[in-house]
């Protein structure tokens, strides 16, 4: 069962009581999303926060020439969705779409804000959550402005290494900030040197 995954991944960070478990399996819902199916689209509300059972979502941006900007990916276990958007119930400016076929559980609001308060351990969890994004946005921006689109793509191999492989070369061009002509030219430079 899918809520299993997120049992096991809470229960990494603090052991969950079985009234938290009960807590927990009435407020997620479980859906399956198919390749190219969204989640969010622009001028949509972000009312739910997402964690990935299985699978790989983006969540971009599209510019006023209508060019995509991938600023984040997500797969098993990690959590996607609009932070500022779910917060201040505000239209999102972003887009959340399946690149694979993906078993999400997702949670609304109140739900998530009603955990918080009646099972203060997850208010721990989703600090440390945000704690952990908030590093590496942090991380992203110095590196964007400070290392050229090669020392990007070192990093980014190095520090996923499991998405790697699952998303295409335009995905991580437009990740980089680079186009995919750029990042070609760098993987051959990169496999002659």
């Amino acid at each position: 069962m899918p809520i299993e995954s997120l049992i096991e991944y809470f229960n990494r960070h603090l052991t969950l009581s079985d009234e938290e478990v009960s807590f927990i399996e009435k407020v997620f819902t479980t859906r399956q999303i198919k390749r190219r199916q969204f989640i969010l689209q622009e001028g949509d509300v972000c009312k739910l926060n997402t964690f990935v059972v299985e699978g790989c979502l983006k969540m971009y941006y599209v510019d006023e020439n209508a060019k995509e900007h991938n600023l984040q990916f997500a797969i098993e276990d990690w959590w996607i969705g609009d932070i500022g958007s779910f917060h201040s119930g505000e239209p999102s400016k972003l887009y959340i779409e399946a690149i694979e076929p993906s078993t999400i559980l997702q949670i609304k609001k109140e739900d998530q804000n009603r955990m918080f308060v009646e099972f203060p351990k997850f208010n721990r969890i989703f600090r440390v959550i945000t704690e952990n994004a908030l590093v590496s946005s942090q991380r992203r921006i110095i590196q964007n402005s400070s290392s050229n689109a090669e020392e990007r793509y070192i990093d980014f191999m190095k520090r996923y290494p499991s998405l790697f492989n699952r998303i295409s070369n335009v995905q991580i061009a437009s990740y980089l900030g680079v186009t995919p002509e750029f990042l070609s030219t760098i993987r051959k430079r990169m496999t002659k040197a």
